[in-house]
């Protein structure tokens, strides 16, 4: 089934879990992840960048059509809208979330754009994720106090924007972390008291299993994955033999370590049977 992301985060925030958000970019991945979430009976979000996918009218297409014929509750989500003219793409391309990152904007200007995206977004029947604070790459910008989302920021932006999810800073990182990951517990129990909608975690590879159960356990309601998951993929292709025409399990083996690592996060996160 193919939903937006409101009922199904509602209902992790409600009962104290999280939804594990997976980027894929191609066919094989795609349907690797609605398995996984078949064989778990889980919801699941599934991340498409226009970084990775470029022509996003034809990869959706794809995939709300596969999304359409699961058992499962999955949410498409344009991840990490940066231009309007993206946002705009990933909503005629049939996505079912928009998340609109401004997040290196000013306050008042992060708030009135996202603003402008909920009006237009929630016309057509779909909701929106925004970001506060500013989850970097590296260990620089994650241990920088200042890109960390603030409590009367937040309360403020959710207020004024009516986005359906935030995503806060509390010390992750894209891609590879340099050094140990420092997790601002604190910060995301003040918030979570603070904030009435589902809290986004983004950068959730490379965290840390015992990290990202708390998390999703103690506030955080949507983790976003994708260097992890790529990994595993890599890892159970080279573990195996592929002389002579083993080869040709390339494709189906990438997309078996792919699915196993998510359905670990599924179980790690409480989203299994849910």
């Amino acid at each position: 089934m193919l939903v937006n992301m409101k009922a199904m985060l509602e209902k992790a925030m409600k009962e104290n879990y999280a939804v594990p958000a997976c980027n894929v970019d191609n066919e094989h991945n795609l349907r690797a992840a609605i398995q996984a979430a078949e064989e778990t009976n889980s919801p699941l979000i599934l991340n498409v960048t226009p970084v990775a996918n470029p022509d996003i009218m034809y990869f959706g297409r794809i995939a709300t059509d596969l999304i359409r014929q699961s058992k499962s509750s999955i949410a498409l989500n344009l991840d990490h809208g940066k231009t309007f003219e993206a946002c705009i793409a990933g909503l005629r391309a049939g996505f079912t979330n928009i998340m609109i990152d401004r997040s290196t904007l000013p306050l008042d200007e992060n708030i009135e754009q996202v603003k402008e995206m909920v009006k237009i977004v929630h016309s057509q029947g779909c909701t929106v994720e925004a970001e506060l604070g500013h989850v970097g790459f590296g260990q620089e910008e994650k241990d920088d106090q200042s890109v960390l989302t603030r409590v009367d920021e937040a309360i403020e932006f959710v207020e004024r924007t009516q986005v359906d999810a935030l995503a806060v800073a509390i010390g992750t990182a894209h891609g590879v972390y340099q050094g140990e990951p420092h997790i601002q517990f604190d910060l995301l129990h003040e918030l979570r008291r603070a904030i009435p909608i589902p809290l986004v975690l983004h950068g959730g590879s490379g965290t840390g299993d015992q990290n990202l159960k708390r998390c999703a356990h103690e506030g955080i309601n949507k983790i976003n994955l994708s260097n992890d998951l790529k990994r595993s993929a890599i890892a159970n292709l080279i573990c195996r033999d592929l002389s002579g025409n083993e080869v040709y399990n390339l494709y189906p083996l990438l997309a078996e370590g792919f699915k196993n690592k998510i359905e670990y996060y599924i179980k790690l996160f409480g989203c299994s049977q849910k």
